[in-house]
């Protein structure tokens, strides 16, 4: 099985990435004498059968991770996929069945439930966020709040539950702080700057904390997108009053449950919210050995 079918067809993630995160991931589980428990207890030509389960309903993401990780420790293990990332599933449903060496599923085990666990987490929690949204052109998105090494991953899973990702890391587009308005002297020096050193082809999205400073960006007309942080929903509704579509609006800070629905209705474009990965449950997921 090539790990990559599982992958959800409309999300983002490099094969690269599922090579480096899973040799990472087992490197620092298997040290340098491997599994013991396993070597000590379990005979090498031992086989066994297992099902990986999840044991709570929600959003699948991560098996190209698990199945790399299973096949990394033997190219002899047979695996079926039942399910894939992006699906929706029930509890008790089986995801994975595995066959084949005893040893190397047993040492593959936590690494792929590690995975699975935490970015199907993040898929479900995305998915919930989303519901929320329904009937509305809102988008909900993630941030940089992410586990470090692992923001790929888990913003691969935010799509996986259906919403989007925002920057990658600093070197993807422009994002304007309120540090950065402090620093260059006021929002149009900032924009001046940055419009005339970027390249055609850089978004420039800035932070507002008031109308008046959404007005003053307005009347520049150099940005595309603006954040609208920590505005209240009659804030959020007067801004898109004001922009009139001339700018994408974004709106940040206070982005939970309870609250989407609301920030949905204003009419802003996207909302972004940090808790879809750096707060997601872990997703409650195990493997079976079974024969």
């Amino acid at each position: 099985m090539i790990a990559t079918t599982l992958l959800h067809p409309d999300a983002f993630l490099s094969p690269l990435a599922i090579e480096e995160a899973v040799g990472r991931a087992l490197d620092e589980d298997l040290g340098r004498a491997g599994d013991v428990t396993s070597i000590a207890t379990i005979p090498e030509a031992t086989q066994a059968h297992a099902v990986m389960v999840a044991r709570q309903a929600g959003v699948i993401a991560g098996l190209p991770l698990a199945v790399a990780a299973f096949q990394r420790l033997s190219p002899d293990i047979a695996i079926t996929a039942h399910v894939r990332d992006g699906d929706a599933v029930a509890a008790g449903v089986n995801v994975l069945t595995l066959s084949g060496p005893a040893r190397a599923i047993l040492s593959g085990e936590r690494t792929a439930l590690n995975f699975v666990g935490r970015l199907s987490g993040i898929a479900t929690l995305t998915a919930d966020y989303v519901r929320h949204t329904s009937g509305t052109k809102m988008r909900i998105c993630c941030t940089r709040k992410t586990t470090p090494g692992l923001r790929a991953l888990e913003k691969y899973a935010v799509r996986c539950g259906g919403g989007f990702n925002h920057r990658f890391g600093l070197d993807d587009a422009v994002l304007i702080k309120d540090n950065h308005i402090a620093v260059a002297g006021g929002i149009r020096p900032v924009l001046d700057s940055a419009r005339a050193k970027i390249g055609h082809l850089v978004k420039i999205e800035i932070e507002v904390d008031t109308l008046d400073q959404l007005q003053e960006v307005l009347d520049t007309g150099m940005a595309d997108v603006v954040l609208l942080d920590n505005m209240d929903i009659d804030a959020l509704k007067r801004a898109v009053a004001m922009a009139q579509g001339r700018v994408v609006l974004e709106a940040s800070g206070g982005v939970t449950r309870e609250s989407i629905s609301s920030i949905a209705a204003t009419g802003v474009d996207y909302a972004s919210a940090g808790a879809l990965t750096h707060s997601a449950p872990n997703f409650d997921v195990a493997l079976d050995i079974d024969a």
